[in-house]
C-alpha cells in the first residue's frame, strides 16, 4: 500500500493521548524520528561552526545538511535557504531588508488571504516610507482570491507582492503563478508564503514564479524553525544586510546569532519523514518528497470531500467558503452557537479544534465575527477516516 495511513500513526507518539487531533493547521504532531533526531542532537557536543575540531564541524554538518534538505522540499538552490526561528521572523528580517531601499510613493501588493504573517511586515515596511498597500480582496461566497484583479492591483511602483500558497484558516489556494507573471512584467518582488501548503502540495519554487519562499518546519511535523527560499541565491548579496556580521555572505546576510543546532537536526529528521510518507517512493530525496507529498495530498483530500459533504448537509452547520483548488483546512459556524461553544463540546467528545473570534483577518472582512466566530479544522497526513466520523456524529449532536 503506498500510503499505509496506520503505520503512518504508529510513527506518532502524540497519538497515542486518546484525543481526536484535527488542529493541523496551527501545527501538526512530530513523529517519533524527529523528536529522537532533536535529543540526539543534544546530547552531542555541538559547538560554533568555523572551527577544525569535531564539535564545530558538527555545527557545519548540521546546517548544511538543513539547507540541503529545505532545497529538496522546495526545489531550490541550498544556497539560497536562509534558516531562522519562524517563517514570521524571516519575513520580517526580508522587509527590513528590502524596505530600506523603498522610497515615497512605492507600492506593495499584499491580500486578504494571507495570515498577518506575511501581510503586517510589508505594510509597516511600506508605511515607513511612505508608501502605498494595495489589498487583493477575497470572493465573499467562494473565498476565492481572483488573480485577473491583480492586473490593475500591480502597477510600475510596486516592489512587491506577497501571496500565500494555500490558506490555513479556509483552505483556499489562489494562483500563485498567474499573480506572479504580473508582478514579473514589472520587475516586482513575489514572496510565496508556502507554510500551510507544504504538508499537502509539491513545492517547486521556480515553477511557482515566487522569488522567495518561506516554509515554516511546525506545518508539517517538524521543530519550530523556519526558512527563506530564494530562487536566485545571488539576490541575497544585492538586499541590505541584517546581519550582526558586516562581512556576511549569501544566506548569512539574513541570519542572526546561532543557530539552534538540535532543532535544526529535527527539520532534517522531519523532511526526511515527510519523503517516506509513501511506501513506494524511491529515488532521490527531492523525487520521494515529490510522491510522498502527492500521496498524502490524495488521501487528505478523499477526507476532506468525506467531510464537507457530511457538513453541507447538517442544516445548522455553514461552511466557511467553497474553493475549488483547497488544502484539507476549513472553517464553519453552528446556527445560534458561538464558535467557543461549539470547540467546547467538541473537546468534550475528545476532538481538538479551534474557535477564531473572527474579528481579525480574513474572517473579519468575512463579518465572522457578527455571528460568534467560526471553528477552524485542519486535517493532517495522520488523520483516519474514523477521526472525521467522530467529528461528524459530535457536531450532529448540535443539532
Amino acid at each position: 500500500m503506498p500510503f499505509d495511513i496506520a503505520r503512518i500513526r504508529g510513527l506518532m507518539p502524540a497519538l497515542g493521548d486518546g484525543w481526536v487531533h484535527l488542529e493541523g493547521s496551527a501545527g501538526m504532531l512530530v513523529p517519533e524520528q524527529v523528536a529522537s533526531a532533536v535529543a540526539t542532537a543534544m546530547r552531542a557536543p555541538v559547538s560554533s561552526p568555523g572551527g577544525v575540531f569535531p564539535a564545530s564541524q558538527r555545527a557545519d554538518s548540521i546546517v548544511n545538511a538543513a539547507r540541503r534538505a529545505v532545497a529538496d522540499l522546495t526545489g531550490a538552490d541550498p544556497e539560497g535557504v536562509v534558516l531562522g526561528p519562524s517563517g514570521a521572523v524571516l519575513l520580517r528580517r526580508l522587509a527590513l531588508a528590502l524596505g530600506d531601499v523603498w522610497t515615497l510613493g512605492d507600492e506593495v501588493v499584499v491580500s486578504r488571504l494571507d495570515e498577518p504573517t506575511n501581510q503586517i511586515p510589508w505594510v509597516e515596511a511600506a508605511r515607513r516610507v511612505g508608501g502605498v498597500v494595495r489589498w487583493g480582496e477575497v470572493d465573499i461566497e467562494t473565498c476565492e482570491l481572483p488573480a485577473w484583479q491583480y492586473e490593475t492591483l500591480v502597477t510600475p511602483r510596486t516592489k512587491l507582492v506577497a501571496l500565500t500558497a494555500a490558506s490555513g484558516t479556509v483552505g483556499t489556494r489562489p494562483d500563485v503563478a498567474t499573480v506572479a507573471e504580473f508582478a514579473q512584467r514589472v520587475g516586482a518582488l513575489m514572496v510565496v508564503d508556502a507554510s500551510y501548503a507544504t504538508p499537502f502540495v509539491p513545492l517547486d519554487v521556480h515553477a511557482s514564479g515566487a522569488d522567495v519562499m518561506v516554509v515554516s518546519a511546525l506545518s508539517w511535523g517538524g521543530p519550530a524553525v523556519g526558512a527563506l527560499v530564494f530562487k536566485d541565491p545571488g539576490l541575497l548579496n544585492r538586499i541590505h544586510s541584517v546581519a550582526l556580521d558586516q562581512a556576511a555572505r549569501g544566506p548569512a546576510r539574513l541570519e542572526l546569532g546561532a543557530h539552534p543546532y538540535p532543532l535544526l537536526a529535527g527539520m532534517v529528521a522531519s523532511i526526511d519523514f515527510l519523503a517516506g510518507l509513501d511506501d513506494t517512493a524511491s529515488g532521490s530525496r527531492r523525487e520521494r518528497l515529490l510522491a510522498s507529498i502527492a500521496a498524502a495530498r490524495h488521501h487528505t483530500s478523499d477526507l476532506l470531500a468525506t467531510l464537507t459533504s457530511e457538513l453541507r448537509a447538517m442544516r445548522h452547520v455553514m461552511l466557511i467558503g467553497d474553493a475549488m483548488r483547497r488544502i484539507p483546512a476549513l472553517a464553519f459556524t453552528v446556527v445560534d452557537r458561538k464558535a467557543s461553544e461549539v470547540v467546547e463540546h467538541l473537546a468534550s467528545r475528545g476532538i481538538c479544534a479551534f474557535a477564531d473570534e473572527g474579528t481579525t483577518g480574513l474572517f473579519a472582512a468575512l463579518g465572522v465575527g457578527e455571528v460568534g466566530g467560526a471553528v477552524r479544522i485542519g486535517l493532517a497526513h495522520y488523520t483516519n477516516r474514523f477521526e472525521v466520523n467522530q467529528l461528524v456524529r459530535a457536531l450532529y449532536e448540535l443539532a
